[in-house]
């Protein structure tokens, strides 16, 4: 998206206010809530939007049957919250789960804390250098991050890339490098889990 997104909001939150669909045919149902830090310019039904489309597409976490996932309205019983931050609060709220996003001096990635899915605005808004100029759609890149990071929250760890020209796993730091791999934003291909070596 053109233009610099603000480097800093007010700290506090949006929450959207409507519940979603249940995303999955089977399994153990995990709640979230979504939410949209003041001050960066972003509408929290879209962010809504996107997030419950990157979890509920048929390649995504509830692909095998076993797991099921819907959003939930501010004030309701939730497993986890996915925050859509500006670069200062995501550091300060990854610093606070003990992660560090700082890549070169700046506030970079995103991450995942105890309960908390924290988009960097940043990253949200303008995706990665080498995803740019591989033109890969920026939608790519959202319904990665959300994955990737809602991973972490399932249980998932990092992992490697399987082999040149192959698609990346979504579990691969794909934020920094992809390592001959090719971009790839689902946990399941084909209906089948798409995984890489352990880091």
């Amino acid at each position: 998206m053109p233009g610099a997104p603000p480097t800093a909001g007010t700290g506090t939150f949006s929450y959207e206010m409507t519940a979603g669909t249940v995303r999955g045919r089977a399994g153990a149902l995990r709640r979230y809530r979504v939410a949209v830090e003041n001050g960066s310019g972003e509408d929290v039904a879209a962010f809504a939007n996107e997030v419950d489309g990157a979890l509920g597409n048929p390649s995504g976490w509830t692909a095998d049957g076993r797991l099921r996932l819907q959003r939930v309205p501010a004030g309701a019983a939730h497993d986890f919250t996915v925050f859509l931050a500006t670069a200062r609060t995501a550091r300060e709220m990854c610093a606070a789960g003990w992660v560090n996003i700082m890549v070169g001096g700046v506030p970079y990635t995103s991450c995942r804390a105890r309960g908390k899915v924290i988009v960097n605005l940043d990253r949200w808004r303008l995706s990665v250098p080498h995803f740019v100029s591989a033109q890969v759609p920026l939608a790519t890149y959202r319904a990665y991050v959300v994955n990737h990071e809602v991973g972490h929250e399932l249980g998932y760890r990092h992992e490697r890339c399987p082999g040149r020209g192959r698609p990346a796993p979504v579990m691969m730091q794909q934020t920094l490098f992809l390592r001959g791999c090719v971009a790839n934003p689902w946990p399941y291909l084909a209906g089948r889990r798409h995984a890489g070596p352990p880091l």
